[in-house]
């Protein structure tokens, strides 16, 4: 309740706006008009009945012609509600007044292609936007308005077109976000078997942005698979480089590329790697080769150095599960190893694996555009915090 009651201080305030209006020129008429349906409408809404203030303030509206603000607080209001059928109605009559001066014709048109676009009706959206960037009418707005409803449909090239314009008439960079547009459409290509055109859009979304991290990623993938796993091994060295924390989406390959490679040896690679950029996909990486090639007590050595650093749940898993291969089989220290494994392996599982640094988003698998915020190149894996020496640890305390 306390909720709609915020919604609806915007119709309060161009109600309010009004009435000034309407008591000043009383005034000058010699005489102070109040309407009684405002006064009605401020007493629902201080007795806790915004429903009823809603429609009272829509009778306010309908009946007199200078209350163009209250529609438009209105319309949004009902939208915000999820009524979006009373916001389409409000505002279609808004744009069917002959009278609406163009600003207002232009807020209304904006408000009623929001309308459209909570409705899915995106075609209707994409119209009105489109027509106010071209009589040159809240056009920041109705571009960023345009991307949204051309990201949904998946329509890279026109983002592409946008994003150019937005970037023009702000000043502001979007690089990355042209750049993931790119790699969208190699992506598109690379499933329809077009191997030149993805190509292409890998090109150019480098050339965009030279440390997109994403495009290098497909490069390298389409390299392995082109039978060229020396170049691949490098491609996927400059991901290392450039985006440790990706490492984790490109280990997998990037062990395969080095095994097929010449003249590289895997295990050396990730120790090199995890020596420079401690990760725990690296971590868990090294240690499969290293159970393989020496044994599981050289692996626990290396698990153990890294958690006396880090508190990291997946390689303390990865711990507990070797420690519970070496422990003899049907023994009470066997038992009680597979008890704490269950329970790291539980809390584990509710851990977000990836995190959208611009809004928090929490996930479980790699989202390149943030599903909360709609931001590109933002969600990253989450990275295990450093384990602090009493010393530190009394230092961050008192601080």
């Amino acid at each position: 309740m306390i909720e709609i009651l915020f919604l609806l201080l915007p119709v309060a305030a161009a109600s309010g706006w009004w009435l000034a209006r309407r008591e000043l020129r009383g005034k000058r008429d010699g005489g102070v008009p109040s309407h009684p349906d405002f006064l009605r409408g401020l007493n629902y809404l201080l007795e806790e009945q915004p429903d009823k203030a809603i429609d009272t303030f829509l009778k306010l509206a309908e009946v007199d012609g200078e209350t163009v603000e209250t529609h438009l607080a209105l319309g949004s209001l009902f939208r915000r509600r999820g009524e979006v059928d009373r916001a389409i109605r409000i505002h279609q009559n808004l744009i069917a007044r002959k009278n609406l001066g163009p600003d207002l014709r232009g807020f209304a048109l904006y408000e009623l292609g929001q309308d459209y676009m909570r409705a899915g009706l995106l075609d209707r959206a994409e119209g009105l936007f489109q027509e106010l960037v071209e009589v040159g009418l809240h056009r920041l707005s109705a571009l960023k308005a345009l991307r949204e409803i051309y990201q949904q449909e998946r329509d890279w090239l026109r983002c592409l077109e946008v994003a150019g314009r937005l970037q023009s008439l702000t000043e502001q960079s979007m690089v990355a976000e042209m750049a993931h547009y790119h790699c969208e459409l190699a992506e598109d290509a690379r499933r329809k078997g077009d191997l030149d055109g993805a190509r292409l859009s890998l090109i150019r979304a480098q050339e965009v942005d030279p440390t997109c991290i994403r495009a290098a990623m497909i490069e390298g993938m389409m390299t392995l698979e082109e039978g060229d796993p020396d170049q691949a091994v490098v491609i996927f060295l400059r991901v290392a480089e450039r985006g440790a924390a990706y490492v984790s989406e490109i280990l997998p390959a990037l062990i395969e590329a080095a095994q097929r490679a010449r003249g590289y040896d895997p295990r050396g690679l990730l120790e090199d790697l995890a020596a420079r950029h401690p990760t725990s996909a690296l971590l868990l990486g090294l240690s499969d080769l290293v159970v393989r090639e020496v044994g599981e007590g050289e692996a626990l050595e290396r698990l153990t150095l890294y958690l006396s650093r880090f508190a990291d749940l997946s390689v303390l898993e990865r711990l507990v599960d070797l420690e519970l291969r070496m422990a003899p089989s049907g023994s009470g220290e066997a038992g009680r190893i597979a008890v704490v494994l269950e329970v790291v392996r539980q809390v584990l599982s509710r851990q977000p694996v990836y995190q959208c640094e611009q809004c928090g988003f929490q996930a479980r698998s790699l989202h390149w555009q943030c599903p909360s915020c709609k931001c590109w190149g933002r969600v990253l894996p989450v990275q295990p915090e450093p384990i602090l020496q009493d010393s530190e640890r009394a230092d961050a305390m008192s601080a």
